[in-house]
């Protein structure tokens, strides 16, 4: 565990270097997080200062005040914006974690483990209204409206994970249209919103709406892949999740649709089996004997790649860097 702890603190590290041109506005952005996440009831304060330590990139508020940097000046109001979305990404966690019934993330208890699951429903709640209560302080109503639209689809996105829960016969194209939604929605509405209050151009808005949206999906594709085959002690988090919920990820999804009738039949069996240990072994046994985790790979890096692509029409410059710089941490990741 310690030796894990480290190594998270080594990756930490790692991503705080990279953050170096916007260091001071990402730690404003957090300074106004202590500030905002608070309670005068104990129990309530408690519960929302664990659920603000479960963070752990920020790539969220980054994607805002670079973006921001990227396209013109850093203001208050991105600092703000910045400290909003993490409420809102740390909200859909802490009710990720109620549906997935995760126990560890970054190394420590959920708030369902540490609590319950109602008290982790209310918890993302008060994250959730608190983060609307905040973006509302700006001046205009556009980071309401965009986060608003975001949200929706995110919650949207999730709901349709759920329908297909069990549904082996989920295609690539459906599979990345939901994870488009869930997880690719909000990193676009951050661009967005840091190239709005940025002063960038509506050409530079749609562009860094294209980067975020391709660099959630890049994303999203290798949390599934690492949701599989993964270590558990080195992430720090509950893994193998998906599978106990039955959620066809792009390693199953390519892994069927390689196999014969009389293979994919046996697939499918194990992937419904109540024995999660056995048959996470078992499958990635499968997946390793077949082209499914390269295909995954070689498809994550097609997302990043077009991330990168997206991002030709900004001047250069030190944000512009890092943004090119996430595209291929997010797809070589191992946390």
């Amino acid at each position: 565990m310690e030796q894990a702890i480290q190594q998270q603190d080594a990756l930490a590290r790692h991503w705080k270097r990279l953050y170096a041109p916007i260091a001071a506005e990402l730690a404003a952005a957090e300074e106004l997080l202590r500030g905002e996440l608070t309670s005068e009831h104990p129990f309530v304060d408690a519960l929302v200062k664990h659920a603000f330590r479960l963070g752990g990139k920020r790539l969220r508020p980054a994607l805002v005040l670079l973006a921001a940097k990227a396209v013109g000046k850093l203001t208050r109001d991105a600092i703000v914006l910045a400290a909003v979305v993490e409420m809102i990404h740390t909200a859909t966690l802490v009710h990720d974690d109620v549906l997935d019934e995760a126990s560890l993330r970054r190394h420590r208890e959920t708030i369902n483990a540490r609590s319950d699951n109602e008290a982790s429903v209310l918890v993302g709640d008060f994250l959730f209204t608190h983060a609307f209560y905040l973006a509302s302080s700006l001046q205009t109503t556009f980071a309401c409206q965009t986060i608003g639209r975001a949200t929706n689809i995110v919650c949207a996105g999730e709901l349709r994970q759920i329908h297909s829960r069990g549904n082996y016969a989920l295609s690539e194209i459906e599979y990345l249209d939901i994870i488009a939604a869930k997880t690719a929605e909000l990193c676009a509405c951050c661009c967005r919103l840091g190239a709005h209050y940025g002063g960038g151009t509506p050409a530079c808005e749609d562009a860094l709406d294209r980067f975020g949206r391709n660099l959630g999906i890049a994303f999203q594709i290798a949390d599934d892949m690492l949701d599989l085959v993964g270590d558990e002690m080195s992430m720090g988090k509950s893994l193998g999740t998906d599978l106990q919920k039955e959620k066809p990820t792009l390693p199953v999804i390519r892994l069927l649709a390689e196999s014969t009738p009389r293979k994919r039949a046996e697939i499918i069996e194990l992937l419904s089996s109540s024995n999660h240990k056995e048959s996470r072994e078992q499958l990635n046994l499968c997946l390793e004997r077949s082209d499914a985790l390269q295909y995954t790979r070689q498809k994550a890096q097609a997302f990043a790649d077009a991330a990168k692509e997206d991002l030709r029409p900004l001047p250069a410059g030190q944000a512009r860097d890092v943004l090119v710089a996430l595209t291929e941490l997010v797809v070589s990741r191992q946390d």
